[in-house]
């Protein structure tokens, strides 16, 4: 269910599984940045960035409201500045997106000042997620990749693509309540 304190795409949960959702995800308008990582580096690289952005530097000096979720996924050499690929090894950096509020769309989107960071809208989806607490960290992120990819393969439900690390929650929130996700793309809709 999303957050009622800080905006979130809408979704409908269509199928559980143990510890997993499969959610399916409207259209939804981000601001996005590929930085150069490490993946623990990755989001503190591109907040600045894209918090301007969404505090007003952009043409008409229009402010944003933050919402949920920031994701990061790393991105391959071929298709750096395109699409989001692996968490682990990231020859093409690490692509950061902000979420825009709901009424925001591709259209009425303030135009950047920063060419770094491009606005684009995500297509619906299905994503299969896991959700755990915890500050970044290489094993935290791959015991519950692990945990999600099994629980798809005991489903026999394919993914494409690769994993999207999801975070929610300011950085001043105390480890135990933060709010983490994986989200894998479901193969033909899952």
């Amino acid at each position: 269910m999303p957050s009622h304190a800080t905006e979130e795409p809408a979704f409908k949960v269509v199928r559980t599984l143990p510890g997993v959702e499969v959610r399916e995800y409207g259209a939804y308008t981000v601001a996005e940045i590929v930085v150069p990582g490490p993946a623990g580096d990755a989001g503190g690289q591109a907040f600045p960035i894209l918090a301007g952005y969404i505090f007003g530097k952009n043409k008409g000096e229009r402010k944003l409201a933050m919402t949920a979720p920031v994701t990061q996924a790393a991105v391959p050499v071929k298709l750096a500045m395109t699409a989001p690929v692996t968490q682990a090894a990231a020859p093409g950096g690490f692509l950061v997106q902000f979420v825009l509020p709901k009424d925001v769309t591709l259209a009425s989107a303030p135009e950047p000042l920063d060419p770094r960071v491009k606005l684009r809208e995500v297509p619906p989806s299905r994503v299969a997620v896991i959700r755990f607490s915890g500050f970044w960290s290489e094993s935290n992120y791959n015991e519950h990749l692990a945990k999600l990819q099994a629980a798809l393969r005991a489903a026999d439900l394919a993914w494409s693509g690769e994993p999207v690390y999801s975070r929610y929650n300011p950085p001043f929130m105390p480890w135990f309540l933060r709010r983490n996700e994986i989200w894998l793309h479901l193969a033909d809709g899952g």
